[in-house]
């Protein structure tokens, strides 16, 4: 072999798949209803299975006024983590989230009562005021979920001024060969994790920090994605809302087309890849979970099989 030649990796490279995960969704409460119900919204009567929330209510008719739900993902059982509380509603029992409040029989739902409207707008700027707003030189722009919602809202300033004014830039993670993240763009809805975590089973993300100061991080606390045990499945990419998880090659695929116009430039700070030999990814451990296992819930770290 050639002292140039790079050597094979040793069995020890490898992370054991029985590492101990932080799950992502353990301590999401059963916030559905027990049996079908009918539930009225905005005037009109809808008939909502068993499971349902009033989001689900909401979505099933016609409403006077639009009910985003930002950090919903209405797939493979990520959330409802009532994060954002872009959903708000009036209830008879009042304004409550519709993402995370159960669909009971008889409950009457106002979209376009005052204060769930003005609750709704105030917490869109809030999203808003920790957002990159950059569109132009983002890679999402003209499919971003927070952008698609801002637009619907009609927002022209948010009242909370955005992520610009305050000149915290993080550096855009752009270690790893597949995944980029940059947290400046980042509104916390916890996606990610949970695609991560309790999805795909790999383990990789959570949510670290506290207050202000929180932010994705990794679990085997690496300050990169290059150094995470990520297997860059690219799950935490699909349900991500905003640019802030993109795929590596497309990152600046709907930046607005100035030559040298690009969100690395634009924000000046990016960690870039060390450029060292990487060792082999982790093995794919969704397979290998237990319905046993995935019983157990629990809001307390759990060792996967």
């Amino acid at each position: 072999m050639s002292s140039h030649e790079p050597e094979p990796h040793s069995e020890f490279d490898v992370p054991p798949l029985t590492e101990t995960i932080a799950p992502g969704t353990a301590s999401d409460p059963d916030v559905t209803s027990a049996e079908t119900a009918t539930v009225t919204v905005d005037g009109q009567e809808v008939e909502v299975e068993a499971g349902s929330t009033l989001l689900d209510a909401v979505e099933e008719v016609e409403t006077d006024e639009y009910v985003p739900a930002l950090c919903h993902y209405d797939r493979q059982d990520i959330g409802p983590r009532s994060e954002c509380r872009t959903c708000m509603v009036e209830t008879d029992e009042g304004v409550v989230p519709a993402c995370s409040t159960p669909a009971e029989d008889g409950l009457d739902v106002s979209t376009d009562a005052a204060p769930a409207s003005e609750a709704r707008d105030v917490n869109l700027d809030l999203v808003l005021s920790d957002h990159n707003l950059r569109c132009t030189t983002c890679g999402k722009n003209g499919r971003c979920d927070l952008q698609d919602v801002s637009i619907e809202n009609d927002v022209e300033e948010p009242r909370y001024g955005v992520l610009d004014d305050r000149d915290e830039y993080e550096p855009i993670d752009d270690t790893s060969d597949f995944i980029q993240i940059d947290r400046n763009k980042c509104i916390l809805c916890n996606r990610c994790v949970e695609a991560c975590n309790d999805v795909q089973v790999e383990g990789v993300l959570r949510m670290e920090g506290h207050g202000g100061d929180t932010r994705i991080g990794f679990q085997n606390g690496s300050d990169t994605m290059e150094g995470s045990t990520c297997v860059s499945c690219g799950h935490c990419v699909t349900v991500c809302p905003t640019g802030s998880l993109v795929e590596k090659g497309i990152e600046d695929a709907t930046t607005i087309p100035l030559p040298g116009f690009n969100q690395k430039n634009s924000v000046g700070k990016v960690v870039e890849s060390a450029d060292v030999e990487k060792g082999p990814m982790t093995p794919m451990k969704r397979d290998q979970v237990t319905e046993t296992t995935r019983e157990t819930g629990g809001d307390e770290e759990r060792d996967w099989p």
